[in-house]
């Protein structure tokens, strides 16, 4: 064992009162001061949180004292001046945040990263990281989940305590990247390609976990096969299940994972899929596919990254655009999802990307640069001035791997770029630079699609998909709304003929608006987020009353809308407009060229 380290002793002291006890340990080469710090940001998730906020009681031993310096900076010297190399710091951490990124503590688990609870001694981040999780008598029975190494041996802070598991890392980012789950726990593991894969659930058994696992198993199979290699010999799917909640943060061997309980499959229940059970699939590969792109393959900017302030890249589009194609591709190539599903879920996606008046005035590399302030900072009007690097990278991503087969004779593809970009820049895990898919396709299949990727990553402009899909066996329509519930995806009998633009919740007092699309009938009429319509046509307002008018009127007549803002009766007049074809339906016009396309069978198959 090294003759330094950093150790830290942590338990779950209150769970009423949702606090983490922890104590630091430095063992360092003789000092007269040590700065520590905690990260404002989690890698993955691209916003300051200022998880510093949640350090409460931050004490030193009495020979020493403590200086804050900023919101998340302490400096730790003694009395009396002189030089040390040991020294103890304890501090409490507020942990109610239910989410992937922070810390949470409730009545049947714990969770924590590592970057909402463990400071970092400044300048000594390479030195083995100890971690001691301690029980207390209301969680003496938890199960404990992380992938950090168990510990070999012991500093001798940690020698006289009983009862304790211990880990080391080897420094202090892999403490970080290692999340923590303790609690009354639900778990199963299965083996693909000689790698272990822990599935695990809070709380009781609802799940089929049988089931789960069986579905789970061809989703790795097919991201090892497409890299050819696993980074990892272990990785847990950690879920944090709640009554209704979405999200996913991944890690270098782990995913945490956030979702609704009554989505899964339960136990007896027998018949296809459920939406919400192939979503949970599809975020298990995306968490899983960042094993390689995000967590080794990444911008060399978030190689080392600054974890105090923001850190900008323009290339989020191809990490989370990428990953977000192959998250559904996935369940079509392995069978979880059949062609015609899997095209109902890319027209949904295609939905999504037309019916966002943003991709209008923010490219997808803008929207990367700037995910800090705008993307993850998003209101009900963000629809209308940017666009998600997620949704429209995983078009663009699409587009490329059309294009790539096209120009090749179909013998590249995107698949290629992902081993590629692996071997290159993931395997040792130095960085890309903005330019690097230009880069690949020029030397690599000596191909220049500048010109591509300036139109579909710089500028704002629509990529032909309709003959682009063409291509793969696929036939795009555009068609309008059949209701505000409509997500596209599929054809429909009885299409809306007038526009309106609103998304309104029915409330016992009228429809209030929740949404206002740019430059729809609702925002030409001068409807405001927040306004309540308590009538319409001088009949008591309803979402379904209103459209009905709407549906009735000619184009240019007009609907008299009365609404409540701020207190004030206004009335606004409604234009009858021709309703947006922002829906897509997908349909699958040559099966052979696109279960080709799909990896289906063995051969490709490009017009």
């Amino acid at each position: 064992m090294s003759e330094f380290s950093i150790s830290y002793q942590l338990s779950p002291v209150n769970l009423s009162e949702h606090l983490f006890e922890v104590s630091l340990f430095a063992n360092v080469a003789e000092t007269n001061e040590l700065t520590l710090t905690l990260p404002a940001w989690i890698p993955g998730s691209y916003m300051v949180r200022d998880f510093a906020r949640n350090i409460i009681n931050i004490i030193s031993d009495e020979d020493f004292e403590l200086n804050k310096l900023d919101k998340q900076t302490w400096t730790l010297s003694r009395k009396d001046k002189q030089s040390f190399s040991k020294c103890a710091v304890h501090y409490r951490v507020f942990a109610f945040d239910l989410s992937v990124r922070s810390a949470y503590i409730n009545h049947e688990y714990a969770f924590f990263n590592g970057t909402s609870t463990f400071l970092n001694v400044i300048g000594h981040e390479q030195l083995p990281h100890f971690v001691q999780l301690l029980k207390t008598k209301q969680t003496q029975d938890w199960e404990i989940v992380t992938a950090m190494p168990r510990a070999n041996s012991l500093p001798a802070a940690f020698e006289k305590i009983a009862q304790a598991t211990a880990y080391c890392c080897e420094n202090y980012d892999v403490l970080i990247d290692s999340p923590v789950l303790m609690g009354e726990l639900t778990q199963a593991q299965f083996t693909v390609e000689g790698v272990t894969f822990h599935v695990v659930f809070t709380g009781r058994e609802t799940m089929d976990l049988s089931r789960i696992c069986a579905d789970l198993a061809p989703i790795c199979q097919h991201h090892i096969n497409l890299f050819e290699e696993s980074p990892v010999k272990e990785y847990w799917f950690m879920t944090l299940l709640c009554d209704n909640a979405f999200g996913g943060l991944e890690h270098k061997a782990s995913t945490v994972l956030q979702y609704a309980r009554f989505d899964l499959p339960m136990r007896g229940e027998v018949g296809p899929n459920s939406e919400g059970y192939q979503q949970f699939l599809s975020l298990c590969s995306h968490e899983f596919f960042h094993t390689w792109h995000v967590k080794r393959i990444k911008p060399k900017m978030m190689v080392s990254p600054d974890l105090s302030q923001e850190s900008y890249s323009p290339q989020l589009w191809i990490y989370e655009g990428f990953t977000s194609l192959y998250d559904d591709l996935t369940l079509a190539r392995t069978g979880l999802v059949s062609p015609a599903e899997y095209c109902q879920i890319l027209g949904q996606s295609i939905t999504r990307l037309m019916r966002n008046p943003g991709r209008h005035l923010q490219s997808i590399g803008e929207s990367s640069f700037d995910a800090w302030t705008r993307f993850y900072k998003q209101d009900a009007n963000s629809v209308n001035h940017i666009v998600s690097y997620y949704l429209k990278g995983s078009i663009v991503a699409l587009a490329l791997d059309i294009t790539l087969r096209q120009q090749t004779n179909n013998e590249k593809c995107l698949d290629d770029v992902m081993r590629i970009l692996w071997q290159r820049y993931g395997r040792n895990e130095s960085g890309t630079l903005d330019k690097v898919i230009q880069e690949i396709c020029e030397q690599d299949f000596n191909l220049n699609i500048d010109s591509f990727l300036h139109v579909a990553v710089n500028t704002v402009m629509d990529l032909p998909l309709s003959s682009m899909l063409t291509s793969i066996g696929l036939r795009l329509t555009m068609r309008s709304k059949e209701s505000n519930l409509d997500k596209g995806g599929l054809p429909c009998e009885r299409p809306l003929s007038r526009d309106f633009g609103a998304v309104l919740s029915d409330e016992i007092q009228g429809a209030q608006v929740k949404q206002v699309l740019a430059s729809s009938a609702a925002a030409d009429a001068g409807l405001q987020l927040g306004d309540v319509i308590v009538a319409c046509n001088h009949f008591k307002a309803s979402t379904a009353k209103l459209m009905r008018f709407l549906e009735a009127c000619s184009i240019g007549q007009h609907i008299v809308l009365h609404v409540m803002r701020d207190d004030q009766l206004l009335e606004l007049k409604l234009e009858a407009k021709p309703a947006q074809m922002d829906t897509c339906f997908i349909a699958i016009e040559n099966p052979e060229i696109f279960d080709a396309w799909l990896g289906l069978n063995q051969k490709r198959i490009m017009d």
